[in-house]
């Protein structure tokens, strides 16, 4: 009768009608969309892992653990990739995305320029999408999962600098097209204005970009750099801090504070070893998980959510890493 189907005396409809009003009734938004049987295709598009223990493994654990939940909804999620150093590899990876034509999409803008022109697409297709690790303001996104780059940038400075008496500070990307990552730059421009904002004038900041690591001599110029402008902290934008760790090892500059991101198996080890102080945790499972559950609720459910979901800035330490479920002992 709820549903108008005509075949209820008009009498008995208005009555009910009337109680229906008075409970203050609402549907059953998940039992009605079991009911109707709907599924639908969702599709990922995110960096290629450069090994198994890669940072972007992480979020692919996530998504499937929210798909497997979703079972009885019919979602499928079919993964795309693309190459963290080639944007032109992205622009065909996110073809293949349109090709496809699915009811919604993850994706991280990794190329800001690019994932411009891949949101006119989506757009024209009227193709929701949520942004995963680094947004784009303004986008048209259905929601961004993943940390508030900007202040992840002004906690690093800070924490730098409060186990930094006196030297200087070097911000190392290792990453190609800087101008075009959104989220490395944002982490730069925090970490920057925490120690303008603080006038923390007896520390200079220079910064550096490290484009290709496959050939050791990328060390050479970082050498340089240290030596000649009275380097003491390092803070790097990304997962890839165990490549300064290598470097610390390798040339003895053991009096260096380091800080960087992600619980690699490669940074803990680091950090254990007290050549990386800090590590700065974004959480990327709970990111996977929750970008596919933002998904499921606008697309499937017809919900409204925050187009914001951001993940807590942790920081990790030798002395509380263990603790984090995916490094806690066995007992």
């Amino acid at each position: 009768m709820l549903h108008n189907r005509g075949e209820v005396a008009e009498e008995t409809k208005n009555k009910i009608l009337q109680i229906v009003k008075e409970l203050d009734y609402k549907p059953n938004i998940l039992a009605s969309t079991l009911a109707s049987k709907k599924s639908a295709l969702f599709a990922t598009l995110f960096p290629e892992p450069p090994s198994p223990e890669g940072y972007w493994t992480k979020p692919v654990v996530g998504v499937k653990k929210r798909i497997a939940e979703l079972r009885q909804y019919g979602i499928q999620v079919q993964p795309f990739t693309f190459s963290q150093t080639e944007s032109k590899n992205f622009v065909e990876s996110a073809q293949k995305v349109i090709d496809l034509n699915p009811d919604g999409i993850i994706f991280a803008p990794f190329f800001k320029k690019e994932s411009g022109i891949f949101i006119n697409k989506l757009k024209e297709l009227n193709i929701p999408f949520v942004f995963i690790d680094s947004e784009i303001k303004n986008a048209g996104q259905v929601g961004y999962i993943g940390q508030n780059s900007y202040q992840s940038g002004l906690v690093s400075g800070k924490l730098l600098d409060l186990i930094l008496p006196e030297g200087n500070v070097l911000v190392i990307h290792f990453a190609k097209e800087m101008d075009n990552q959104n989220h490395l730059v944002q982490r730069e421009k925090g970490f920057y204005d925490w120690y303008s904002k603080n006038k923390r004038d007896m520390h200079q900041l220079f910064t550096t970009e490290v484009p290709d690591t496959n050939n050791e001599n990328w060390m050479d110029p970082v050498v340089k750099t240290i030596q000649k402008k009275n380097i003491r902290g390092i803070f790097v934008t990304n997962s890839k801090v165990f490549y300064v760790g290598q470097l610390i090892e390798k040339y003895g500059m053991h009096d260096l504070k380091v800080i960087g991101h992600d619980l690699l198996k490669e940074n803990v080890g680091y950090l254990k070893k007290d050549i990386v102080q800090f590590l700065i945790c974004q959480r990327p499972e709970e990111q996977g998980y929750n970008a596919i559950n933002k998904l499921f609720r606008h697309v499937v459910q017809k919900r409204i959510t925050s187009d914001k979901n951001y993940t807590s800035i942790d920081i990790v330490t030798k002395e509380n890493v263990d603790y984090y479920k995916e490094f806690k002992k066995e007992i």
